[in-house]
C-alpha cells in the first residue's frame, strides 16, 4: 500500500512538475548539469536574497526519478537558509544512499524516493538535482560548512 502511494507521488511530480520554469533577473544563479551515468540534463535556477533561497526552479529532460526529485527539491528548499538547505542535502544523501529516514528533518515528498537506495544505478538520478545544487552553492560558505 505504501509503495503504491510513493509511486503515485513520484509519478505526480514527474507528470506535473513543480517550479518547471526558467528564472531570470538579479540574484538568480544558474547551473547546467548532466547526469554522468545516464544522460539526463537540467538547468537549475536559484533566486537568492540575503543569503537565503527565495525560489528554486529547473528545466530539463530525464527519467521519472530525476525529474520528480528535481520537482520535489525545488519545493523543499524555497524560503530556506543555506544552512537549512545543507541539512536537507545531507539528509537526502543518506536517504538515497542508505535508505535512512531522518528523524529531525522533514524531507516532504522526497521521502517517496526512499526505496531508490536499493537501486544503486538510480542513485545519481535521485541525487542529480542535489548535485547541481552543490555546484551552484560551492562558493557559499554558509552552505559548504554544513555539508
Amino acid at each position: 500500500m505504501l509503495d503504491n502511494l510513493y509511486r503515485q507521488v513520484i509519478l505526480d511530480h514527474y507528470k506535473n512538475k513543480k517550479n518547471f520554469e526558467e528564472l531570470r533577473g538579479d540574484g538568480v544563479l544558474k547551473v547546467h548539469y548532466k547526469n554522468p551515468t545516464c544522460g539526463d540534463v537540467m538547468n537549475l535556477y536559484l533566486k537568492m536574497d540575503n543569503g537565503d533561497i527565495n525560489k528554486a526552479a529547473f528545466l530539463g529532460e530525464g527519467c521519472s526519478i530525476s525529474m520528480a526529485s528535481a520537482s520535489m527539491m525545488t519545493e523543499l528548499i524555497k524560503d530556506k537558509s543555506l544552512q537549512e538547505v545543507a541539512n536537507l542535502r545531507a539528509a537526502m544523501e543518506n536517504l538515497i544512499r542508505q535508505g535512512k529516514i531522518p528523524e529531525s528533518i522533514d524531507l516532504g515528498d522526497s521521502l517517496s524516493l526512499q526505496d531508490v537506495h536499493t537501486l544503486r544505478a538510480r542513485h545519481n538520478c535521485a541525487l542529480m538535482t542535489w548535485q547541481a545544487l552543490d555546484r551552484i552553492l560551492k562558493d557559499h560558505q554558509e552552505y559548504t560548512n554544513f555539508l
